[in-house]
Order: structure tokens, then C-alpha cells, then sequence
């Protein structure tokens, strides 16, 4: 499947610069009329193509999105020029699964979105760039972004969906939705998302909902992520497929803050959690649901309940977000690759990888720093048969709220991790939270230590360790 991704990816390049190309060429700023970048827009929608869009104008300035229909891929080459919507909707819009490559472009929106301010009342809150999937698409869908900026919109910064739900996906094994039997590719260059999200709640700076048995294949080359309500990047792979990602020399900054703790703390119970015998409590005398916060879906509570229907436990808390999310629900890998990369300030955890099927987790991490996220720097769960594969080098882990590094099997699964020139210090409490490395049923587990300083200990449970 991978290579066939890959394939994909080339084949895109080559169709854009195929003769048989229909060119555009975008001379006037305004927003509609001739030769401007929405009259080029919807006659390609109604051409075949493949397409290119050349701008080459001043900025632009438009009054509803730039919508795409057509199905054929669709290249718009700009020249560093702003587009600035107006109002609280889509910039750009594929809406019949083409793919879609941008360059040189920044696409901004009105901004001045916050929990008090929200985008998604009595509206569908904007996106920067969306594509949607057909619900009868195959193959792979590709979008490719160099050079672009994302700002200031209150949804997704840049949503990819292969779901028939949209918005209402969710993730992981509790996600929702069908989708196609399409895979996804997308391919990030110098592109920065900045102050989006800030919206409605779980608005991330990439999003990517894959349904069905298609795969993700993510590769983030020198961009940023920063100031995004939700998660900087969440991949949302809900069944059968794979999850396949690269990421070089790139940042996931002081993300995950639509739901701030400064704003909600007021709103909740003044007990937030309790545990109780059966037959003690029932769950008409804990608190309820809270009602009347400037987002209600912002604070979770959880109940436990004895088979008998009395109250085992309950837990309230704000549902903050992470800098780099990952979410793989089926049978396939989740394969990842961080490199050279800074991981700070986010306000769950840094790096948050959860594979909850069949498959193995495959991890290797090279030159990275994860500090002062609110929870752990680095964290890789695998909830069912498969492996937890890690290989970490020449990375740190520094002052995070919770562990360190975090690799964990919870059933029948394997976990072999090698770090090597690792440090981590000051997580948590500092006591045996710089590495934590799990096997909690009946796998095997490994984890080899050399030429590294774990000051803030190592927590084990089923593994044998090895150091040097």
C-alpha cells in the first residue's frame, strides 16, 4: 500500500506538468469576474483536467469560498500573495475528492476566535483548505502544500475527509462514520498553521478522517504548528487501514487551548471525582453533567457503574488537546518517523499515539525535543495483539507535566525499545517518570538503555533492561 502511495505522489507531479494541462493564468485581484482566481476556479470545475492556476496578482480579498467541483486534479501556483476571506467560511474547497496541490499562497481568515467568541453558533465554522472525499472514491486521494500559510480561521486549519459524518467523525475506536475505500496522502512543505481551531471545539491545525480500508500516508517537511485550538495534527484512522507518517525539522507549539483551564476551572464540580463501595451512591447523587460554560463539550465526565447500577467512580476534567495526535483503530501499523523536531508547550500531551486494533506500533525518533507539555513529551500506546517497536536517538524529554517517554503494550503484544543518547529530566514529579516502558499482559518486553542520562528514573513493568 505504501508504495503505491508513494506512486501516487509522483504520478500527481508528473500530471501537473503534463501538455494536456488546461492553464490558467489569474490577472485581476477582485473577487469574481474575469480572470480572476474564482472565474478560473469554476471553469475548471466544469472541465476535465488536469488543471493549473497561475497567480499573478496583488492580494485577494473574497466574499464566500473558493469552491472546487470538478474531480480532476487542480494545481494553483501563486507568488507569495495573501487571500483573505471576510467572513467566518472555507477558503478553499475541494468538494469531489479532486487532488489538490497549492503553493506560495497564505490563506487567512478573519481571526478574533476564542472560547467566548466562537465560530460554530448557529454556523459551520471556517476551514483554511478542505477536500472531501467521495463516498465512492478508490485509489488515493492527494493534497500537496508548499509554501502556505494557514491562519486565523475557526475550524481545521487544513481538513482532509474521508467521512460521511464531516465534522462529526470522531476518533480513534470510538469514531464514527463510513468512508470510501480511497487512501489519503498528504505531503506538508514550509507550510506554517498558526491561531486556528480557536473556534469549536476539536478543531485541529491538520486534520485527516480516513474510514473504510484506505490508508494515511503524512509527510511534514519544515513546517509549523502553533496556537491551534485542538491538536497541532490529528490522523484519524478508524479501520482497517494504515497510518504511515514522516516528519522532518518541523514544530508543534502551544497547541491544544480552545478549551482553556483559566476560563472553565469556574464551571466545574466542587468534588470533580469520587470512588465509592457498591450499593453507596447512585448516579442521580453525583454532579451532573455541566451546563451553561461557554462550551459545555469542553468538560468530560465519566461514570463507572457496578453491574448491580450503583456508582463505581466518576471523573470530570477539561478536554485539552495535543501537539501531535495519532489515532489507529484496525488491524494496520501505525509507522512513524520524528526527526529533528521541537515538541513544546502543549497543553495535553506533546506526541499522543494510540494503535487500538491488531497492528504493531513502529516508532523512531532522531534529534527531537519534547518540554513542557502539560502531560507526556512522548507517548505510544498499543491496546491490543500487536508490537510496540521503538528506536529513540540523540532526543530529549524535559520538564513535561507528565512522563517523559512512554511506550506501552496492554495485551498479548511484544514492546522492544532502544534508546541511545537519551536525556529526560524534571517530568512530572521527577520520580521514575523520564521513561516509562510497559508489558502488561503476556508479551515479551525489552529495553535497552546506552549512553544516556534518565535523571528522572525509569518505570517497568514486564520488560527486562539492559544498560550500558
Amino acid at each position: 500500500m505504501y508504495k503505491s502511495i508513494s506512486m501516487g505522489v509522483a504520478a500527481l507531479l508528473l500530471a501537473s506538468t503534463s501538455s494536456f494541462a488546461d492553464t490558467y493564468n489569474v490577472t485581476s485581484s477582485s473577487d469574481s469576474g474575469n480572470d480572476t482566481l474564482r472565474a478560473a476556479i469554476l471553469d475548471a470545475s466544469s472541465k476535465k483536467g488536469p488543471h493549473t492556476i497561475n497567480v499573478h496578482t496583488s492580494d485577494i480579498v473574497i466574499n464566500k469560498p473558493l469552491s472546487y467541483s470538478g474531480s480532476d486534479l487542480l494545481n494553483i501556483y501563486g507568488e507569495g500573495q495573501t487571500i483573505t476571506s471576510n467572513g467566518n467560511f472555507n477558503i478553499i474547497e475541494s468538494t469531489n475528492g479532486a487532488d489538490l496541490a497549492i503553493s506560495s499562497l497564505n490563506l487567512i481568515g478573519p481571526g478574533g476566535f476564542d472560547i467566548n467568541n466562537r465560530g460554530d453558533i448557529n454556523e459551520d465554522a471556517g476551514k483554511g483548505v478542505f477536500v472531501d472525499v467521495r463516498d465512492d472514491q478508490e485509489g488515493i486521494v492527494n493534497l500537496i502544500l508548499t509554501d502556505v500559510k494557514v491562519a486565523n480561521v475557526a475550524n481545521h486549519g487544513i481538513h482532509i475527509s474521508d467521512c460521511n459524518l464531516a465534522d462529526d467523525c470522531g476518533g480513534g475506536g470510538g469514531g464514527a462514520g463510513e468512508g470510501s475505500p480511497a487512501s489519503i496522502s498528504v505531503t506538508l512543505n514550509y507550510v506554517t498553521v498558526d491561531n486556528v481551531g480557536q473556534g469549536k471545539m476539536d478543531a485541529d491545525g491538520l486534520r485527516v478522517d480516513e474510514r473504510s480500508i484506505g490508508s494515511i500516508h503524512a509527510t511534514i517537511n519544515n513546517s509549523s504548528f502553533k496556537n491551534v485550538g485542538a491538536d497541532g495534527v490529528e490522523l484519524d484512522e478508524g479501520q482497517s487501514g494504515s497510518v504511515l507518517v514522516s516528519v522532518i525539522d518541523s514544530s508543534f507549539i502551544d497547541n491544544g487551548t480552545y478549551c482553556l483551564p483559566s476560563i472553565l476551572e469556574s464551571f466545574m464540580p466542587a468534588e470533580d471525582e469520587g470512588e465509592f463501595d457498591d450499593y453507596k451512591i447512585k448516579e442521580n447523587e453525583i454532579p451532573a453533567a455541566v451546563v451553561g460554560s461557554p462550551d459545555d463539550t469542553c468538560i468530560e465526565r465519566e461514570v463507572s457503574l457496578y453491574d448491580s447500577g450503583y456508582v463505581e467512580e466518576y471523573e470530570f476534567g477539561i478536554d485539552t488537546d495535543d501537539g501531535f495526535d495519532i489515532d489507529e483503530a484496525g488491524p494496520g501499523d501505525l509507522t512513524a518517523s520524528i526527526i529533528d523536531t521541537m515538541i513544546s508547550g502543549n497543553f495535553d500531551e506533546g506526541l499522543d499515539f494510540d494503535e487500538e486494533g491488531a497492528g504493531s506500533i513502529n516508532m523512531i525518533i532522531v534529534n527531537s525535543n519534547s518540554m513542557n507539555n502539560s502531560d507526556d513529551g512522548y507517548k505510544h500506546s498499543e491496546s491490543d495483539d500487536g508490537d510496540v517497536n521503538a528506536y529513540v536517538l540523540d532526543s530529549r524529554a524535559y520538564e513535561n507535566g507528565g512522563k517523559g517517554f512512554v511506550f506501552e503494550e496492554e495485551d498479548e503484544g511484544n514492546v522492544a525499545v532502544t534508546v541511545v543518547d537519551v536525556m529526560t529530566t524534571a517530568n512530572d514529579d521527577s520520580d521514575d517518570t523520564g521513561l516509562e516502558v510497559v508489558q502488561d499482559d503476556d508479551g515479551n518486553g525489552s529495553l535497552t538503555i546506552l549512553s544516556s542520562d534518565i535523571s528522572d528514573g525509569i518505570d517497568d513493568d514486564g520488560v527486562t533492561i539492559t544498560q550500558k
